[in-house]
């Protein structure tokens, strides 16, 4: 039986590199792809894959809980993160949400068909350097409050989503609420992280992970 896999990262370049690569396995299908958070949800729900390839910097919905989203929905379907974040916060909290397998991004592509296969198997798989970072989580104990710990699931998607420059007006029609209810939000969010800008926002959304950068 073949395996069937979703990408989602929001880089084309790197979705059809990882396309290219798993294709090449006999055994692998990849069935769609996916650039953003919410698509990827969307899609998972469509298609029910076998295995999710999942960036954790993905627009709109970050992949931590997009993961936790599907996962609660479907439990047999197998996340395997593929991230830039190093940090013992990042590999924790995706395999919290129920992830199965981290790989870095600098890994060799390789590592990803090492990782499907494992997962297909019912087992983990972490690159050497996640592996060594859960066991440094461990050892230096629970860390400070951060994002994941700190906000609501809502707060965190508002919050990424004011951080990546959407209007209160375009939140609350993506997300079906009022634009009164994000400004609550937003509000709640300046006091609850004792913020006092929207450019505090987004220096606090970039330094938890929940965007990259560059966007």
């Amino acid at each position: 039986m073949s395996t069937r896999v979703l990408l989602a990262d929001d880089h084309p370049v790197l979705r059809q590199g990882l396309r290219k690569l798993l294709e090449q396995e006999a055994w692998i299908e990849v069935v769609a792809e996916a650039g953003d958070g919410h698509e990827v949800v969307a899609l998972a729900d469509e298609l029910v894959p076998d295995v999710i390839v999942m960036d954790i910097g993905l627009p709109g919905l970050n992949g931590i809980d997009a993961s936790r989203r599907i996962i609660e929905a479907h439990p047999d379907i197998k996340v395997i993160a593929l991230s830039i974040h190093t940090s013992s916060r990042m590999v924790t909290e995706m395999l919290k949400a129920g992830a199965s397998a981290y790989v870095f991004k600098m890994a060799a592509f390789e590592e990803v068909v090492r990782a499907v296969r494992v997962v297909r198997q019912g087992k983990r798989y972490l690159s050497p350097g996640a592996a060594g970072a859960v066991v440094d989580a461990l050892v230096e104990g629970p860390a400070g409050s951060s994002a994941f710990s700190t906000l609501t699931p809502r707060e965190r998607e508002i919050l990424q989503l004011l951080a990546e420059g959407s209007s209160s007006k375009q939140i609350a029609f993506d997300l079906g609420i009022s634009p009164k209810t994000v400004d609550v939000h937003r509000k709640n969010l300046m006091d609850k992280l004792d913020l006092d800008s929207l450019a505090d926002l987004t220096r606090y959304a970039i330094r938890e992970g929940l965007i990259s950068p560059d966007r």
